[in-house]
C-alpha cells in the first residue's frame, strides 16, 4: 500500500466508526419501517387520529394492533413518532412530509426503494460472482413504485417546471403536435399531457408489458384518444425509428436503463423533425466516484444503480451504464448521436435531476 493511503487506526477513529455504523443499522431498519406505514396508510391514519393508543391506531387503520404496535415501537425509537402516557403521535415535521394527503407533498415512498431492493439482494450478490444481470421481471413492485416516484418527480412539476424549459412547448403542445415518450411505464406522464392538449398527439413506448397493459386501460378509461401505448424493446432503435415523425420526444429518467442507450438515442435523433427537440431527465452526478463522493444523495443513488438500473440493463446484454454514468458521459452520448446542440438545465426544487435539451437545427 501505497504511504499517501495509509490511515492510522486510532481507538477515537474505530469508536467513532462504530457509533456510526450503529446509526447505519438503525437507520435501514427504519427505512423498512418508514416504508411499511407509508404502504400500510399508518401514517395517514395516525394523524388524523391525533394522540392514541396503538389499540386505537389498528382500529383507525384496520390493522392488526400487535403489528400496528410493533410498528409503533420502530417509529418511537426512531424519533419519528412522539409517545406520552401510552399516546403517540407524529412529530410535526413528519406529519407534513409523510402524511400529507397531496402526493406532491409527501416524500415517505421513497422509503420503498430499499425494501423493494432487497428482494433481489441474493441474486445480486450471484451477478457479483458470474456477471449478467438480474431482469425487470424479478422485480415485483418495481413499477407500484416507480409509479408513485413518477408522480413526485415528473407529474406534479410537468406543466409548471419541466415543460417551460422549452421555450414556446406549452404553446405548441396547445396548438397540436406529435411527442413520443421513452421508456413510459404506467404512463402517468403522458396521461396528464393528453388530457391537457388534447390537439396534440402522444406515444409511449415501454420494454414491461405489463406497465404499457396499465397505462392502456386508464387510457382507454379516460376516452384519451389522442394517446396510444406501445410494448418494445428499444435495442435496435437506431435502425427501427421513424424517420422524423416527432416534434418532441421524452425521456424521463429512462436512457441510462436502456440495455443500448447509444442506439436509443441515435433512434431518437432519427425520429424527430428537423425543428424537433428532445427532452431528457437523467440523474444529476458526474462520471467519476472521486467526484461524487460529496453527492447529496449518492450513497442511495449508487445502491438504485447497482441493484437495479445497472444489472437490468446487463440482464439484457446491455451496456450497463447505470444511474451514476454522470452528466459527462451523457453529453458525450448526446453528441455521439447526432445531436448538434445540448443545453443543459436544473430546477430549483429537483436536486436529483438534470434536465438535457437537444436538438440537431442550427
Amino acid at each position: 500500500m501505497c504511504s499517501a493511503c495509509e490511515t492510522k487506526v486510532t481507538a477515537e477513529s474505530l469508536d467513532e466508526f462504530s457509533a456510526r455504523y450503529l446509526e447505519i443499522l438503525n437507520h435501514g431498519a427504519l427505512s423498512l419501517m418508514i416504508s411499511i406505514g407509508h404502504r400500510t396508510g399508518l401514517f395517514k391514519a395516525l394523524r388524523s387520529a391525533g394522540p392514541c393508543t396503538s389499540a386505537q391506531l389498528a382500529r383507525a387503520s384496520r390493522l392488526n394492533e400487535r403489528y400496528v404496535r410493533e410498528w409503533l415501537g420502530a417509529m418511537t425509537t426512531g424519533k419519528i413518532v412522539e409517545i406520552e402516557d401510552d399516546h403517540f403521535v407524529l412529530a410535526e415535521a413528519v406529519s407534513q412530509l409523510f402524511a400529507n394527503a397531496e402526493e406532491a407533498s409527501n416524500i415517505a415512498y421513497l422509503s420503498q426503494y430499499i425494501g423493494m431492493l432487497g428482494e433481489v439482494e441474493t441474486r445480486v450478490v450471484e451477478c457479483f460472482y458470474k456477471g449478467g444481470g438480474v431482469p425487470y421481471s424479478a422485480y415485483s413492485r418495481f413499477h407500484d413504485v416507480m409509479a408513485e416516484d413518477s408522480g413526485q418527480n415528473i407529474v406534479a412539476a410537468l406543466l409548471d417546471h419541466i415543460l417551460p424549459l422549452v421555450p414556446g412547448l406549452t404553446l405548441a403542445l396547445q396548438n397540436g403536435i406529435s411527442v413520443l415518450d421513452i421508456g413510459c411505464g404506467r404512463g402517468r406522464a403522458l396521461h396528464l399531457l393528453a388530457e391537457k392538449f388534447p390537439d396534440s398527439r402522444f406515444t409511449g413506448c415501454d420494454l414491461s408489458e405489463e406497465a404499457v397493459a396499465y397505462a392502456r386501460d386508464h387510457a382507454n378509461r379516460s376516452e384519451l384518444r389522442n394517446l396510444r401505448f406501445e410494448a418494445r424493446d428499444l435495442t435496435a432503435f437506431d435502425c427501427e425509428a421513424p424517420e422524423a415523425a416527432y416534434d418532441l420526444v421524452t425521456a424521463f429518467d429512462a436512457i441510462h436503463d436502456q440495455a443500448r442507450p447509444d442506439n436509443v438515442l441515435v433512434g431518437i435523433r432519427r425520429s424527430l423533425k428537423p425543428e424537433g427537440i428532445f427532452l431528457m431527465q437523467d440523474i444529476r452526478a458526474a462520471s467519476t466516484i472521486a467526484e461524487n463522493r460529496d453527492h447529496p444523495i449518492g450513497t442511495l443513488l449508487y445502491t438504485i444503480s447497482c441493484m437495479h438500473c445497472m444489472t437490468t440493463s446487463l440482464a439484457q446484454g446491455g451496456m450497463g451504464l447505470g444511474a451514476m454514468w454522470g452528466e459527462q458521459k451523457a453529453l458525450e452520448f448526446l453528441k455521439s448521436a447526432g445531436f448538434a446542440n445540448v443545453e443543459v438545465r436544473t430546477l430549483e426544487h429537483d436536486i436529483q435531476n438534470n434536465y438535457y435539451l437537444a436538438w440537431q437545427a442550427a
